[in-house]
């Protein structure tokens, strides 16, 4: 049997749980949320990296929609409601294919049913606008993983790539993180500065999750962890997501980009920007300056070193399709997952480990968060402080 024959196999019966797609931000970008104009159920290849007929290629079993706002624009809470509004209007659209999930049962229930579990996950703290009570919302709407921030600070968190404001927590950045233990919300430190990771460890009583996030010590980028954070996992028992975005797994490619962002800022276009004429200035650029190539293999890298780091106990994936102008070769959209576990097993590494990293894992996190939340609320209720008084 082929190492791409024996990953399709193990996927099979324990399929990806990915840890953060931008869809539903590509949807609202390109068409408005008109979901007849982008209709995932045909190949939307030309246009997306995500279409059902892909995921079902990829053996995707369950995803983390991310309900993202940019941290730079008013108007944040209103945006994220929209966004969930996108998800569940997605759901709604195609019963057959996508399944509501809100817990870890309800994740094994959608690969009992071969259906792709769907989660949402709010990327920035600016998404509750300062507010628990938001948060509270936004939990009870299926929300279940916030990032602490984008990639500028909030007023109680800083961000891996804004300058330092708060030094990591501030008194309300740690409140924030006990009251998403209470609810049972995964505290997601992709994007933070490295000061926030160790407060939000120093403080968490739950499980925490990297979202999409890879290791700093093979790719020296601020949004990839650090080594000392990756060891602390284990005691933590959470999980780092590794994404495949170019520019955090790749060394070469980060002087390259940070070239291509300065060339989108001269037309007057955001670095962010993932629309038909951003792609098209990104594309003339790289014509004139060809982009250094991740491959599957660099990405297996990270992975490699995240298990030395961390234990294989507490990796997972997180591409961050839709949401990243390039990716990997032969991880060029979400059909291409099992060439990641081909790739793994070639390296040795076993079908119990495997299984962990697609599956395993992701669901006890999740359900561990949710131990934590019943046992906090037998003892506290909601929080009712705010930044005013906790941060003076």
């Amino acid at each position: 049997m082929t190492s791409l024959a024996t990953a399709r196999e193990l996927l099979r019966e324990f399929p990806v749980v990915d840890g953060h797609n931008d869809l539903p931000w590509a949807l609202r970008e390109q068409v408005r949320y008109d979901l007849g104009a982008r209709d995932i159920a045909r190949d939307q290849s030309a246009l997306l990296h995500t279409d059902l007929p892909r995921l079902r290629a990829g053996q995707v079993g369950a995803q983390y929609w991310s309900v993202y706002v940019p941290s730079d624009r008013p108007g944040a809470v209103t945006a994220t409601l929209e966004q969930i509004d996108c998800v569940r209007r997605l759901l709604d659209r195609h019963p057959g294919e996508l399944r509501a999930a809100l817990t870890a049962a309800d994740m094994e229930a959608g690969r009992a049913e071969g259906r792709i579990a769907s989660l949402m996950g709010a990327e920035g703290g600016h998404s509750i606008d300062n507010s628990l009570a938001t948060l509270r919302a936004l939990y009870a709407l299926g929300v279940r993983y916030m990032t602490l921030t984008h990639n500028d600070n909030v007023a109680w968190a800083d961000s891996a790539t804004d300058e330092p404001g708060v030094g990591g927590l501030s008194a309300f950045g740690r409140e924030v993180v006990r009251e998403m233990n209470r609810e049972g919300m995964l505290v997601d430190l992709s994007h933070v500065a490295a000061t926030t990771m160790r407060d939000a460890l120093d403080t968490s009583v739950a499980p925490v999750i990297f979202s999409h996030s890879s290791a700093r010590a093979v790719c020296d980028h601020p949004r990839n962890i650090p080594d000392d954070v990756l060891e602390r996992l284990p005691a933590n028992g959470g999980m780092a997501m590794v994404t495949f975005v170019p520019k955090f797994v790749l060394q070469a490619a980060v002087d390259w980009t940070a070239a291509a962002d300065e060339n989108l800022r001269a037309h007057g276009l955001h670095p962010l920007d993932t629309g038909e004429e951003a792609l098209r200035v990104h594309r003339a650029f790289e014509e004139r300056v060809p982009r250094p190539v991740a491959t599957v293999s660099t990405v297996a890298d990270h992975l490699d070193h995240m298990r030395e780091a961390a234990g294989v106990d507490h990796l997972g994936i997180g591409g961050d399709y839709d949401g990243t102008a390039f990716t990997p070769e032969g991880l060029d959209d979400v059909s291409g997952y099992p060439r990641l576990i081909a790739e793994l097993v070639d390296r040795g590494w076993s079908r119990a480990d495997l299984a962990k990293l697609t599956w395993k894992n992701a669901v006890r996190v999740l359900g561990a968060a949710e131990d934590v939340a019943r046992q906090v609320r037998a003892t506290r209720g909601p929080s009712h402080a705010t930044i005013d008084v906790l941060d003076g």
